[in-house]
């Protein structure tokens, strides 16, 4: 629907409820289509009522998603009101693995939806994975980490499917394209830090990435 005719029908009266629906997180348009609906009619009245805030509106009618995040800031002059997310570095090498899945996804496919199994999460960690790490542990610590990006929205346990998982169109939106230019650099990276974690816990010399911080 194009915001622009839909206005009309829409009503100042609907912006608090549209902005308090921000406020609370990610807004998609199959989870709550009323909101939706309200927000493409008072696009221009949400982004001017979030910007005196210091906040921008990220709109994509195309794949269904909405959220606020906070505009740049260097000189850090504006009080924060999206809190920053701090992953742990499991979670951002799933995030990353699952963002380049869903390209290749959108390449190959004419499909919409992006749907995986459990299993097929795990193979496509276990690929970066060192081949001395303990299977048993991974498989643990891999379900911590899709329990989590399930949390972050960036998941969605299908139903009645406890295993199976729809990968968010909104991890576009964090996972840009310019990021995905570096990706083979970055797995490098993820690969190198991972071998290093396995060593150190096999010597027991040095403590756990993340630890104390």
């Amino acid at each position: 629907m194009n915001p622009a005719t839909d206005t009309e029908t829409r009503t100042p009266e609907e912006l608090p409820a549209v902005v308090t629906r921000l406020f609370r997180g990610v807004l998609n348009a199959e989870d709550d289509e009323k909101v939706w609906q309200s927000l493409l009619g008072l696009t221009s009245q949400v982004r001017d009522y979030v910007s005196v805030l210091g906040l921008d509106l990220v709109l994509d009618e195309a794949e269904g998603y909405a959220f606020l995040r906070s505009k740049d800031d260097p000189d850090s002059t504006l009080p924060r009101l999206i809190a920053r997310r701090t992953l742990t570095f499991n979670v951002s090498l799933l995030l990353a693995l699952l963002r380049r899945r869903m390209m290749e996804f959108d390449i190959n496919s004419s499909e919409v939806r992006l749907i995986m199994t459990g299993q097929e999460i795990a193979d496509m960690v276990a690929v970066f994975l060192p081949e001395s790490s303990n299977e048993a542990k991974i498989l643990d610590r891999l379900g911590t980490d899709i329990k989590k990006v399930v949390e972050l929205g960036f998941l969605r346990r299908l139903k009645g499917q406890q295993d199976t998982f729809e990968v968010a169109r909104i991890l576009k939106a964090y996972v840009d394209a310019q990021w995905l230019e570096e990706f083979d650099a970055r797995l490098s990276d993820y690969k190198a830090t991972l071998a290093g974690e396995s060593l150190a816990g096999e010597r027991q010399a040095a403590p756990a990435v993340g630890e104390g911080k």
